[in-house]
């Protein structure tokens, strides 16, 4: 049986989240972290049918302007991850699609505050396991114009 072959992105890419709304967001692509982060804020946890939901807010930029995008999913679970700086924080978990590179996958997302960083998204590994091999020394492969460095 012949071995599928992976596509290659780089350590930043160009993805969108279309059950989300979100048309661009520049991700972090970060193998060290398990499980993909999405910058939330405004989050509130609330249940139906005994079951947890979450309504929060996403940004994107559009032509430099920060845009809030308002979403609601429903939370598979909670996770203590434990950030770079070493502080464990109780994340809700949602699932989600994303769109890299002209496929579309199911993904699992915990939901953060990530004002800090200067990526509103980390994509984990298990997010790209099979599907792709990263090129630490390029970034945008997504970016129709063609690859930057």
């Amino acid at each position: 049986m012949a071995q599928k072959e992976l596509k290659i992105i780089g350590w930043r890419e160009n993805c969108s989240l279309p059950l989300l709304n979100t048309d661009q967001i520049k991700v972090k692509v970060d193998s060290g972290a398990k499980t993909s982060s999405l910058h939330a804020f405004d989050l509130k946890i609330y249940s139906r049918l005994g079951k947890d939901f979450v309504k929060f807010n996403v940004h994107t930029e559009r032509n430099k302007k920060q845009i809030s995008i308002p979403c609601k999913a429903k939370v598979l679970e909670y996770r203590n991850v434990k950030s770079s700086n070493g502080h464990v924080e109780r994340r809700p978990v949602i699932e989600t699609t994303i769109n890299l590179l002209g496929e579309t996958w199911t993904i699992e997302l915990t939901l953060t505050n990530r004002d800090e960083m200067g990526f509103k998204m980390l994509l984990g590994r298990e997010a790209i396991k099979n599907r792709f091999l990263i090129n630490v020394a390029k970034s945008f492969y997504s970016n129709k114009k063609g690859k930057k460095k």
